[in-house]
């Protein structure tokens, strides 16, 4: 097993317009997908991870988390196949990545979250006994989840991340999934009201920490585009 290719460790641009006109597979449109035809993974170190942020994440985090995995999966099938990290990598990815927006982490130390949410990450996955690569694949992905950018790499793993978490948040890369992928996602994973959920998360964590890194998205472009997620309005409040 080569754990660069394993667990999401090959260098791609961080500029998602690159990685979709230079190392995708376009497929235009994208092949609708219902959310049993894109099966999670269910090993002992997934169950683990599910457990602990179902117990420590809001209901809306949580759902989002899973949504995130699903779309980015949808994503990596169709349009990256030449991403060849295993499935199970990128769920623990997407169950962690805002470990750190809780209550409880915003307010227990002056990182970040995204900081924090990969300590804690590499924490948790080294304890449970997880090769080293993954545990560090995993808390780079956290780590770098917001760090959108034009200049320079980022890890495959990582790549998918941010390309799945913009599509869910601000409705961003909506060329690479189809509509009844969402509608089949969210009735799995229902939105509960995340655009105004997760707005109100960016604007408490800068609130606590006006130096936190998600300013460097915006201090008011980030939160009002998460807000008014046109994308995703219609399935916002839907149960």
């Amino acid at each position: 097993m080569d754990p660069v290719v394993t667990h999401g460790w090959t260098a791609v641009p961080v500029d998602a317009d690159i990685v979709k006109k230079e190392h995708a597979k376009i497929q235009s449109p994208p092949k609708a997908l219902s959310i049993d035809s894109i099966p999670a993974p269910k090993s002992p170190i997934v169950n683990t991870v599910k457990a602990y942020a179902q117990q420590r994440l809001p209901q809306p985090t949580f759902n989002h988390s899973m949504r995130v995995f699903y779309y980015g999966r949808a994503m990596q099938l169709q349009h990256f196949p030449d991403w060849k990290f295993s499935d199970e990598t990128y769920m623990l990815c997407c169950l962690l990545h805002d470990i750190g927006t809780t209550p409880e982490n915003l307010r227990a130390t002056m990182m970040s979250f995204e900081f924090y949410g990969g300590m804690l990450s590499y924490s948790l996955l080294t304890k449970e006994g997880v090769d080293k690569a993954l545990a560090e694949a995993v808390m780079e992905a956290v780590v770098r989840h917001q760090d959108v950018g034009k200049i320079g790499k980022i890890t495959a793993v990582g790549q998918l991340l941010q390309l799945a978490t913009i599509f869910d948040n601000m409705g961003g890369h909506s060329e690479l999934v189809h509509e009844e992928t969402i509608k089949s996602v969210v009735a799995a994973h229902p939105r509960l009201g995340w655009s105004k959920c997760f707005h109100d998360t960016i604007r408490e964590e800068n609130g606590l920490k006006p130096w936190a890194h998600t300013t460097a998205l915006g201090e008011e472009d980030f939160p009002n585009g998460v807000l008014n997620n046109k994308l995703m309005a219609p399935y916002d409040n839907m149960k």
